[in-house]
């Protein structure tokens, strides 16, 4: 199972273990993660599950969708990194995958 740690803007980490095929924000939500809350529950409209990718991981999650790219437009402080958990799925590859939350979420 790939273990995916969330670090909060204050650098609180939150670690979690969960079945390939979740999504990043599913994980974040399942286990209780603060900052994440999946309000559309994963359809990709809403931004509340807003990441940051850590640089050794961006080849590894992929690009950004056109829509993930237009919803993000409603972010506060995105950043070139910017991604939102339900676009990415967790596969044996993103094991130890490190990202990051805005500030505001908390």
């Amino acid at each position: 199972m790939p273990k995916v740690t969330f670090i909060s803007h204050a650098g609180k980490a939150h670690t979690v273990d969960v079945p390939v095929g979740t999504t990043v924000m599913r994980a974040a939500v399942d286990n209780g993660v603060p900052g994440i809350d999946g309000d559309c529950g994963g359809q990709c409209a809403c931004a509340t599950c807003h990441i940051f990718i850590e640089p050794e991981w961006q080849a590894k999650t992929g690009k950004r969708t056109e829509a993930e790219s237009d919803m993000l437009e409603f972010a506060d402080g995105t950043l070139p990194n910017s991604r939102l958990g339900c676009q990415i799925e967790l596969t044996a590859a993103l094991d130890g995958l490190t990202v990051r939350m805005p500030e505001g979420q908390h």
